[in-house]
């Protein structure tokens, strides 16, 4: 039976870590097969294809993060109120929550789809990779509602302090997402096309099976005919959460979309680098993703609980983890960029080896900034001040566009290395004080 767990008593390290470790395999996971899924077309379809993938991994970001931050603002008001013990109230929220998760995410696809070539053509995708591009995101677009369902259920069950029942579904996906990789890809021969239908087929089968487990698993779950009747206050709330938080992904997104479009202005080499570099990059900041994860659902469950001075002790004890972690990943990535860029790269790409390392250098050694960033950003999420959040998503987007204008026709390659760096410390800038704020009026 699926078990639920309370974050509201207890020490707050043990606590959060314990949490935060299912997340952060999950996390890993996706990475990992991400990383595989890069491997796979790398190796097997050559470096145009593996830059169309690359081409386009701002634009899925950009939607893709909006359906997932959306979704973690829905398990938001859920975990307020398992923390408040309103479980009536709670159980209304997820039937709403689906609920508007089934209208958002097929308008979503639609939409998306009918102007992806568009998008393409204004992130000035180079015309030699432009069809794999074109055919990888369209794929993802139409899987859309697989992605949203997938990544709604798994907050939910975060909601209720169980981070390890997501995990295994992840792992279930990740497998068989591998799997459909090399059959498509090698048997039945659908290039780069293959790798993302792969990915829409295993969201989908694990989101049906995620559904029908939680369901008959978790009883505090199991809701009557009224709780499952639409309600407009209880949808409002959950949009007014939800859409921020969406929104701030989205807005990110953009100057990530911004930075990559100077970036593809540079060539294919440049864009190669990139889309290995960033992989790279995406699978050592899981841990700060995870702890932020963690500390929303330890705080929303906390301001629901009226315990606002423990939401203290859990930034003091995510932002020791932090530290630990950042060191180490700072010294795996000064020592093994090199060896980590061959999994994608053939070594006679020598150039670009070259700019993915130095990119990889230049990130990691900002890697702190990143953690504060995570830390704060998700606890002002979890106590619902989500439109706070999005601003210091907006302050991302303002650094990353300043530098695609500005430095990276300037100075080239390695302006783009420096743009995740600039939008880290522009968004503590604000997330900083915004905490601070936050932080006095829910102790009134």
């Amino acid at each position: 039976m699926g078990t639920s767990k309370e974050m509201t008593s207890g020490a707050a390290l043990p606590l959060i870590f314990n949490f935060a470790m299912p997340v952060l395999l999950a996390n890993l996971l996706q990475q990992t097969y991400s990383l595989i899924d890069a491997a796979i077309v790398g190796k097997f379809l050559g470096i145009d294809a593996f830059s169309a993938v690359g081409a386009s991994t701002s634009v899925i970001f950009l939607i893709i993060g909006f359906c997932n931050g959306c979704c973690a603002g829905f398990g938001i008001p859920v975990a307020q109120k398992f923390g408040a013990r309103d479980y009536s109230t709670m159980r209304k929220y997820v039937s709403i929550s689906l609920q508007l998760a089934a209208v958002m995410s097929v308008i979503i696809a639609v939409v998306t789809s009918i102007y992806c070539k568009d998008i393409l053509r204004m992130m000035q995708t180079p015309e030699n990779i432009f069809k794999d591009a074109y055919f990888y995101l369209l794929v993802t677009f139409i899987g859309v509602p697989c992605t949203f369902f997938y990544n709604l259920l798994s907050s939910i069950i975060r909601a209720l302090g169980d981070s390890k029942t997501p995990f295994w579904f992840l792992l279930f996906s990740t497998i068989l997402n591998v799997i459909l990789d090399l059959v498509c890809i090698l048997v039945f021969k659908w290039g780069v096309a293959g790798a993302a239908i792969a990915t829409l087929l295993s969201q989908g089968i694990s989101a049906v099976l995620c559904f029908v487990y939680m369901y008959r698993r978790f009883e505090i779950l199991r809701s009557t005919r009224e709780e499952r009747k639409f309600q407009s206050k209880l949808a409002g709330n959950l949009m007014w959460i939800g859409v921020p938080m969406g929104l701030q992904f989205s807005i990110t997104a953009i100057g990530s979309i911004m930075l990559q479009s100077a970036n593809n202005a540079l060539g294919s080499a440049c864009i190669a680098a990139f889309a290995s570099a960033v992989r790279i990059k995406s699978f050592f900041i899981c841990p700060f993703e995870s702890l932020g994860i963690a500390m929303a659902t330890y705080t929303g469950q906390n301001y629901g609980a009226g315990k606002p001075e423990r939401i203290w002790q859990g930034i003091k004890a995510s932002g020791l983890m932090m530290i630990v972690y950042a060191a180490f990943s700072f010294l795996i990535l000064m020592l093994a960029s090199r060896e980590l860029i061959f999994i994608f790269v053939d070594p006679a790409e020598t150039e670009i080896i070259k700019d993915a390392i130095q990119f990889l250098h230049i990130s990691c050694s900002f890697f702190p900034i990143l953690g504060i960033l995570c830390i704060l950003r998700y606890t002002i999420q979890g106590a619902g001040f989500t439109n706070l959040a999005m601003l210091s998503g907006v302050s991302e987007m303002i650094a990353r566009t300043l530098v695609s204008i500005y430095a990276v026709p300037a100075f080239g390659f390695l302006a783009v290395c420096f743009g995740d760096a600039t939008a880290w410390m522009a968004a503590d800038l604000f997330l900083i004080p915004a905490f601070i704020y936050v932080y006095r009026k829910i102790k009134k």
